[in-house]
């Protein structure tokens, strides 16, 4: 007899979270281990939000707020999507919650039935698919390609759109690979979701980081879908605050009360401590987020200048997020000393942690096998250790002729 619930049986651990599970054992072991393989800037959370958390606990901020967030906060948030995407909502349509994470799986939680669809394009955040089977659902994955820059387009939108889609996902900047929609690509899409009733999630946790393309939310760019767009955000990311658990989102009044609901009945309010920074971090001046594009943009400039000098490896160059979305194909076939031949990016992944103590995660975790991710959001001095490993590394393989450098097999 077995306790768990059947709906454990269509689920598994966060892809991610495996990978720095193994790095974590490997250190343990006292191995030097470098970690590309989870997306968490290495800056400090900005000072000024800081003292605004220590600023809570000395004032004895340290208790029960309103599940949705203090009206502080949500005030804040409201003038965040004005004055940044344009986005004008009252504080009755936004609630803040335990990271971004948390508010994606209430929304989904409280809309889909058994066997509703959720169009998921792939490459995808490495949750999404799940947290659409948890609640009963169907994650209908609609692959994009490297000639469309990794983005859903109008063709394949209404080829995928059936009677059962609940909801569309869009991720912009897009985790993993850097994808980033512009306003005319955003409204072709509206054109066709125009047609049909399907909710629109729109995941913005990686606003800030932005390098070639502007960033420009899906809400603001369609104004005539609003009653339907539910925009997700947070502050781990642009502000360095992984750890503080602090997301927040706005859509239909009706979408937002359904998710407080939810959320009274699991995790009730966001910590206190948490709210009071993210007040400090929407509020504050975002001067310092120039410096880290800037230390950000140079990071990617030398991961992508490594890779094109290592065989087997290629990219294009992503323009938001702080990830690289590497083809690996060319080392899927290699050969390792010890004979065995890598099958598949997972293989190529499992020998760079086991060999080069790099932790990158295949692309079959986002749903687009044959690539890695690798994030670049690490010290400068690691991210180069990092590359030297990896080049180390792939030189002891034996690759396929296919992925042999022109110039080394003219020798």
């Amino acid at each position: 007899m077995t306790y768990l619930a059947t709906r454990m049986s269509v689920v598994g651990a966060s892809p991610t979270a495996a990978i720095s599970d193994t790095l974590r054992r490997l250190s343990a072991e006292g191995h030097s281990v470098i970690n590309l393989g989870e997306g968490e800037l290495d800056f400090a959370t900005p000072s000024h939000v800081c003292e605004a958390g220590i600023a809570a606990i000395c004032a004895g901020q340290t208790k029960y707020t309103a599940v949705s967030g203090t009206a502080e906060l949500k005030a804040a948030i409201a003038r965040k999507f004005a004055r940044e995407n344009g986005i004008d909502v009252p504080v009755s349509r936004i609630i803040a919650g335990a990271g971004a994470k948390q508010l994606i799986f209430n929304a989904l939680l409280a809309t889909i039935d058994a066997g509703d669809e959720v169009l998921v394009p792939a490459p995808y955040w490495v949750s999404y698919p799940d947290m659409v089977r948890l609640t009963g659902g169907v994650p209908v994955i609609v692959q994009t390609t490297p000639d469309a820059g990794w983005k859903l387009t109008p063709e394949a939108l209404a080829q995928a759109l059936t009677p059962r889609t609940k909801w569309v996902i869009l991720n912009s900047p897009n985790n993993p690979t850097g994808a980033v929609y512009s306003q005319a690509e955003l409204q072709a899409l509206g054109r066709v979701l125009a047609d049909h009733d399907a909710l629109i999630m729109a995941d913005d946790i990686y606003e800030h980081m932005v390098q070639e393309d502007p960033f420009v939310a899906p809400a603001s760019a369609l104004p005539d879908l609003a009653d339907r767009i539910l925009t997700i955000n947070g502050v781990s990311k642009g502000y360095s605050m992984t750890g503080w658990r602090l997301g927040y989102a706005t859509g239909p009044e009706a979408l937002i009360k359904a998710m407080d609901i939810l959320q009274s009945q699991s995790t009730s309010n966001a910590s206190t401590i948490s709210q009071a920074a993210a007040i400090a971090a929407l509020d504050g001046d975002l001067g310092f987020m120039s410096d880290w594009r800037a230390s950000l943009k140079a990071r990617r400039d030398l991961l992508l200048a490594a890779i094109a000098r290592i065989p087997g490896l290629s990219s294009d160059v992503p323009p938001g997020a702080f990830y690289v979305f590497a083809d690996c194909s060319g080392l899927i076939g290699a050969t390792r000393a010890d004979g065995t031949v890598l099958e598949s990016d997972v293989d190529v992944g499992a020998y760079l942690v086991s060999e080069a103590h790099v932790g990158v995660v295949p692309g079959t975790a986002f749903g687009t096998p044959g690539y890695l991710r690798l994030a670049y959001a690490v010290d400068d001095a690691l991210l180069s250790e990092a590359v030297d490993r990896i080049a180390a590394t792939v030189a002891r393989l034996t690759l396929t002729p296919a992925a042999t450098p022109v110039e080394e097999t003219a020798l």
